[in-house]
């Protein structure tokens, strides 16, 4: 099991790769200092253009069947002969 704050810095770099920046992401400090077994992520404010980017990124990712689909083709094209 990864630790809350890899988690949180492997969404970072996720989210930098689209160029979305949520200035705030970062551990919750309560559940992180506390006994928790599952701290939070506090994922945090951020202004109306990065919102809107991060929607728009997130309408233009594949989802249900089409992720499906695309996850297929890649395993399929990645094998070696």
């Amino acid at each position: 099991m990864r630790s809350t704050e890899e988690v949180v810095e492997a969404l970072r770099v996720a989210l930098a790769r689209v160029d979305v920046v949520l200035p705030s992401l970062g551990v919750d400090p309560v559940t992180g200092a506390s006994d928790e077994r599952f701290a939070l992520v506090e994922l945090g404010r951020c202004n109306l253009r990065t919102a809107q980017h991060l929607t728009d990124v997130l309408r233009a990712m594949p989802t249900g069947e089409e992720l499906r689909a695309r996850v297929r083709r890649l395993n399929r094209d990645s094998r070696v002969p």
